[in-house]
């Protein structure tokens, strides 16, 4: 059973839009980890196994702080380097079993650290399903899902952009390995899936670039 301790470090925001409720969740500080580079880089491994219990909201934090979380009291730099600090790549969470969060697919949301509910339920099977009936997406406890907005780059630097947005997604896959193995978490890069499918499974714009799924540690590591 999830375990609710600690649900009143949320902090729910509820802004009404005509009909329409919007549920923001206030993310806690990323914790950081106690492993070093060198050891996180040394021991990465793409892990299809999942345990059950579950991940807590201070380790989604530090991951989705690492994909484009904010580094500087500024807000002028992000965790991942970025082609003329265009910022191409959104993050989305679908959540299965994260302390503290309802089952659904969230967005996050970087200039305040936070996650912003776009539909609640369960949606990891049908993430799996669109991804060639991957199991590591059906069992995870969450799965960080990238999308690319080739315009946004484009606007700058042209049809150069499809190398550089390929390039940030890199990345930014590397940096939530490498969290993921400092945690002693289990994650792997899924690119294999039907864009169309998982495109409408999330209905936001941009392309689907990466599927990430995340959850305790458990079974093999292949690479």
């Amino acid at each position: 059973m999830r375990s609710r301790h600690k649900i009143l470090s949320c902090i729910f925001i509820l802004t009404i839009m005509g009909a329409t409720m919007a549920v923001t969740i206030q993310l806690p500080e990323p914790p950081g980890a106690e492993m070093s580079v060198h050891r996180a880089i040394e021991e990465r491994r793409s892990r299809r196994g999942y345990g059950g219990s579950g991940i807590t909201l201070e380790q989604a934090s530090e991951l989705l702080w690492a994909t484009s979380g904010i580094t500087d009291p500024g807000g002028r730099f992000r965790a991942a380097p970025s082609a003329g600090a265009t910022y191409p790549i959104d993050t989305y969470f679908l959540v299965e079993d994260v302390q503290s969060l309802a089952p659904g697919i969230y967005r996050y949301v970087v200039q305040s650290h936070s996650l912003e509910l776009l539909v609640e339920g369960s949606f990891a099977g049908k993430l799996a399903d669109a991804a060639l009936g991957q199991s590591s997406l059906r069992e995870a406890s969450a799965v960080i899902c990238l999308f690319g907005i080739y315009e946004r780059t484009k606007a700058r630097y042209g049809d150069r952009a499809y190398q550089y947005v390929h390039m940030e997604i890199g990345h930014i896959g590397q940096n939530i390995y490498l969290v993921a193995e400092a945690l002693d978490l289990s994650t792997v890069a899924i690119g294999a899936f039907h864009d169309d499918r998982v495109s409408s499974l999330f209905d936001v714009d941009g392309v689907p670039l990466y599927l990430m799924p995340i959850g305790p540690r458990a079974g093999d590591a292949k690479n």
